[in-house]
């Protein structure tokens, strides 16, 4: 007995050390991405260096002697070490995040920095924050480097992960790269650094965009990090409404939105093969054509409303882009614009962008697929006796992905109703509860109604709903499934 006890231990070491590795690789990388703010602030010479001083002190504790203690250790990860490591690494990451809140701002809870941490790190962009127009230049860097590195990391779990662990659908988008038959990271290499020269030289253009279009230094870096990353954290408590006199910024900002909720994959493809690759892509086409309609749509309806034209279009091309993106940002309160206004950017909060981009929501290519078995279920309806072939973006539809697609949207809206319960429970009212516990499965940011509308912020929620809301943000940023497998018997037999 005492031998086969001392194997199951070695065993669970053995499965263990890789995943501590790469969490302690990931810890590693954020404390470096901790060194920009603390130079900044160090050249200021704001006492608000230390903090992140001693934030990189105890991020490196922990990751250096861990990697010490690994190295040697084979980087070779079976599915269930993916699921664990999945939701480990976004755990892991968003709380050492949070520490130079902790450390740093003496007047924020923990509950509150750890809030502000997750609300980044999955690019929800949901703030706790009052007065970010006083923060130091560190702080402000670092909210938007946070979800800068929460942007990409999405990214490749979308390409290189998800597919592989056959996560709500994914699978239809496996690549070349990502079609690992056992083994996950041996070629994620090179996915990683297509993708991150893509999403590097990205942020670049969107900085240089805006800072030439008006906006200051640092505002132009922290706005082009949020921007690319559809995370939606500004350095102001105004967010883009700052910019409502400089219809320049917002045209840009709407631009460059819509550009980053697309497949990053498809700009991979658009540079090494035919740079018609994205409009070819149904996703692309499907997210184009929406956005189309509900803006000519809602448009039209604040045009009747009185609304100038130019300003209408303007206001409303913003926001929409920056609901649909999951951006979050917002250039005015568009609660006030009436019910019409109120309902749809409802429902837009629930769509998200493409597969394999930073963008949260259902995605787009959900609700297609869902069109495509709706045509073929009213075709079978007339011909009982017919086979109807069920295609996607020029493919035939596995039935893994159709069951994917199934459950995932079924957990999904499950999710969101279970979340609303619970912070009804907390004595939140059914609109605050109810788009709270949709934008934050759906990476969104803003919600409705007077306290959490997008003229407003989450600070002065209870913490029970606050820690609520981390829980829904976590589940929405990994696909919902690869959280609720880890809460099953069968994951953790032999």
């Amino acid at each position: 007995m005492p031998s086969l006890t001392r194997r199951r231990a070695l065993k669970a070491a053995c499965d263990s050390a890789p995943v501590a590795r790469i969490l302690a690789v990931l810890l590693l990388v954020l404390a470096l991405f901790m060194l920009a703010p603390l130079v900044l602030l160090a050249l200021e010479g704001s006492l608000e260096a230390r903090p992140f001083a001693l934030s990189m002190g105890v991020v490196l504790a922990i990751a250096l002697p861990v990697l010490v203690l690994t190295r040697g250790v084979p980087i070779e990860l079976r599915p269930r070490q993916m699921f664990v490591l999945t939701t480990l690494s976004w755990v892991t990451i968003s709380s050492f995040a949070s520490l130079p809140f902790v450390l740093g701002t003496p007047s924020l809870s923990f509950t509150n920095a750890v809030f502000e941490s997750v609300s980044a790190i999955t690019t929800t962009g949901s703030t706790i924050l009052v007065g970010i127009d006083g923060l130091s230049d560190g702080l402000k860097l670092w909210r938007g480097m946070m979800q800068w590195l929460g942007g990409v990391g999405i990214i490749v779990m979308a390409i290189a992960i998800l597919p592989f662990l056959k996560v709500g659908g994914m699978r239809l988008f496996q690549t070349e790269s990502s079609d690992w038959s056992d083994k996950v990271l041996p070629r994620a290499g090179g996915i990683a650094k297509a993708t991150g020269a893509i999403y590097l030289g990205f942020t670049g253009i969107v900085m240089l965009s805006y800072w030439l279009a008006g906006m200051l230094p640092l505002d132009a870096i922290v706005h082009a990090m949020t921007t690319v990353a559809t995370g939606g954290f500004a350095n102001t408590d105004d967010s883009f409404s700052a910019y409502s006199h400089q219809p320049q910024i917002l045209w840009l900002a709407s631009l460059f939105m819509f550009c980053a909720s697309l497949p990053f994959v498809m700009y991979i493809r658009a540079f090494r093969e035919t740079r018609s690759a994205l409009w070819r892509d149904q996703q692309v086409r499907g997210l184009g054509y929406l956005l189309l309609v509900a803006i000519a749509i809602l448009t039209g309806y604040r045009i009747s409303q009185g609304t100038d034209p130019f300003t209408a279009l303007t206001q409303v091309a913003f926001n929409v882009t920056s609901i649909v993106s999951t951006t979050g940002y917002a250039s005015a309160d568009y609660t006030t614009w009436g019910a019409l206004c109120i309902v749809a950017f409802f429902y837009l909060t629930f769509i998200g962008g493409c597969s394999g981009s930073t963008s949260g929501g259902m995605k787009i290519f959900r609700f297609q697929i869902g069109q495509v078995m709706l045509t073929n279920q009213l075709r079978f309806l007339v011909h009982t006796s017919g086979t109807f072939p069920q295609r996607y973006n020029g493919r035939r539809l596995p039935e893994e992905v159709i069951r994917g697609v199934i459950a995932f949207s079924f957990f999904f809206f499950l999710t969101i109703a279970g979340l609303a319960l619970g912070l009804a429970l907390l004595g939140l009212d059914m609109v605050t509860a109810l788009s709270g516990a949709a934008t934050a499965v759906a990476n969104v940011g803003p919600g409705l109604g007077e306290t959490i509308g997008p003229s407003g912020n989450f600070a002065s929620l209870p913490d029970a709903a606050k820690w609520l809301l981390c829980l829904g943000m976590l589940m929405g940023r990994l696909e919902i499934l690869t959280v609720i497998v880890l809460f099953t018997p069968t994951f953790w037999k032999k």
